[in-house]
């Protein structure tokens, strides 16, 4: 196998990539294809399955083409995509899942918050499987969605022939296989994986007592292992739209946090061993993963779900729904952002990234850049808090503003929201300690986490080394380790990890700065209670 090859492809909020890699992990090329996000008023975010499918293709052609690689040439695909929920009718044709009717949208994106009430309903009947999500379901999971469906559009809900997570859709679309992946089935629609079953009775309890009665057939009756290889391989149809050989194989993918999490962990010492290390994907929202060999559970945390990442461990999942898209929106709020992104453009980088470089730049060094937020501090909870409070109600909160509107000022409050992510993530790490799990470090993955201030800034607001993957697209990696699982070239996915992964840089935190992180975490908490404070007493709670 040592020639062989293997693509990984990755659907995120925004575009969809596939990158081609050999057995020993490098990447040869990747591509890029841009995929459409419907918005509209009260939290609604829709997709369109064929418009992902053929972004997909447009990737994989385009990888293809400038690896200049023959079909026969790859051994195996693997899959990752968002846990956005997917509905298809007879003959897999597409379902509206908003009142417009528009079937070509058919996908409840992950960050929708819809299913709000839905939610709270699930929650106050407080079942046993809520245990094992972390003490509270969150309306980005899919039984609320589903239930609000049911409510809201019972046409669509009772013509559904297949509810989706985004990731199994496009392994069944590749071979028209109906096996779900156990990461899916159990991190977002309350899978027992270590029972190996659904719970009837939850589904009856919560209103979705159809789902039961049709044990199970609409939302998947066979649960397999990430990484195992599904039905024949291509379908024709499917190979001639990516431009691949027919009966390739393809592979039970995974949620693409947790594609980041196996592409990362197995990184660091080259062991595979990820109980110590904490995954961090860090997107456009972000996603924290602690691996242990037995269950802890942690309220706030998602979980703990059975081999959901790496086969044979209990994972704990903990996020915070807006990341990368909380940079995003704190800067658009700044009156110097418009100008600084035209410069960003004329220098052909991001806007984050022309920020980041300024901010090392006046401050001369990583470290010290933390300083330039001065007084300025922020809450990043603009989607909510998924973990560890488990808050989807709370908003962000930004404090120390003054009359400035220049390019110093949009750095200090660039240099400020980076460390309120920070912040969030150390609430997450302290939590999940305090409940018994070890964490020694963190594997950081995800494009909103390449410049090394976000790095390093990281690292000193969480007080643990921040460690990085030689391969700089280990969300990729992880999917292609997938697919070189699923081709047979490594006995399991864990053989994958160890062979494909190498362990790139380590951004330890600056000791001489731990008292200023500290004060500074006091005050994000502070301002952050006192945000809820204000919430209930504006709702009359107090």
């Amino acid at each position: 196998m040592s020639q062989a090859h293997f693509i990984g492809i990755d659907v995120g909020t925004g575009s969809a990539r596939a990158g081609i890699f050999d057995a020993a992990g490098a990447m040869l090329a990747s591509a890029k294809c841009d995929i459409a996000l419907h918005l509209e008023a009260g939290d609604i975010a829709e997709q369109s399955s064929e418009n992902i499918w053929q972004a997909v293709c447009t990737s994989v052609r385009q990888a293809m083409s400038s690896a200049r690689l023959a079909p026969g040439d790859i051994a195996g695909i693997g899959f990752d995509a968002t846990c956005s929920l997917v509905a298809l009718g007879k003959d897999g044709a597409p379902l509206p899942v908003g009142h417009h009717g528009d079937a070509n949208r058919n996908i409840i994106v992950w960050m929708d918050h819809r299913a709000m009430d839905q939610a709270r309903r699930i929650n106050a009947g407080g079942h046993p499987v809520l245990n094992y999500v972390g003490g509270t379901i969150s309306p980005e999971m899919e039984t609320p969605k589903l239930l609000w469906l049911k409510e809201n559009l019972p046409e669509t809900y009772r013509a559904a022939w297949q509810f989706f997570d985004l990731a199994d859709y496009l392994t069944w679309r590749a071979t028209g296989s109906l096996d779900r992946s156990v990461c899916t089935v159990t991190c977002k629609w309350t899978y027992l994986a270590h029972e190996q079953r659904w719970d009837e009775s939850y589904f009856r309890a919560i209103g979705l007592d159809d789902l039961a009665d049709d044990e199970f057939a609409r939302i998947g009756t066979t649960i397999v292992p990430a990484g195992q290889r599904l039905a024949d391989g291509l379908t024709t149809a499917a190979a001639r739209d990516l431009g691949l050989m027919p009966g390739t194989p393809v592979a039970a993918g995974l949620i693409d946090a947790h594609a980041g999490g196996v592409g990362s962990v197995g990184a660091s010492g080259g062991d595979g061993s990820a109980t110590t290390r904490m995954a961090y994907v860090f997107g456009t929202s972000a996603c924290t993963m602690a691996s242990s060999v037995e269950p802890v559970f942690v309220p706030g945390v998602w979980g703990p779900y059975y081999s959901a990442m790496v086969p044979g461990l209990w994972l704990s999942e903990g996020g915070q729904s807006s990341a990368g898209a909380a940079i995003d929106q704190i800067l658009a709020l700044h009156p110097a952002a418009v100008e600084a992104r035209e410069t960003a453009k004329t220098r052909q980088m991001s806007l984050p990234t022309l920020l980041a470089d300024i901010a090392v730049d006046r401050a001369g060094s990583n470290a010290t850049a933390a300083k330039l937020a001065g007084h300025l501090l922020v809450v990043p909870d603009f989607l909510g808090n998924r973990s560890p409070h488990a808050d989807p109600d709370a908003r962000a909160v930004i404090a120390g503003l003054g009359m400035e509107r220049d390019l110093d000022s949009l750095v200090a409050l660039y240099v400020a929201g980076v460390l309120g992510i920070g912040y969030g993530l150390r609430q997450i790490i302290e939590a999940s300690r305090a409940n018994g799990i070890t964490v020694e470090t963190v594997a950081l993955s995800g494009g909103a986490g390449l410049h090394p201030l976000v790095r390093q800034l990281l690292a000193d607001c969480a007080g643990l080394p921040v460690t990085t993957s030689r391969q700089p697209e280990p969300v990729l990696l992880g999917s292609a380790m997938l697919g070189a699982t699923a081709a047979g070239a490594f006995p399991d996915l864990q053989a994958a990890m160890r062979a494909m992964s190498s362990s790139g840089d380590t951004f330890a935190p600056e000791p001489d700065l731990a008292g200023f992180h500290s004060r500074r975490f006091a005050a994000f908490e502070a301002l952050q209670s006192a945000a809820k404070t204000t919430r209930d007493i504006i709702n009359g709670e107090k």
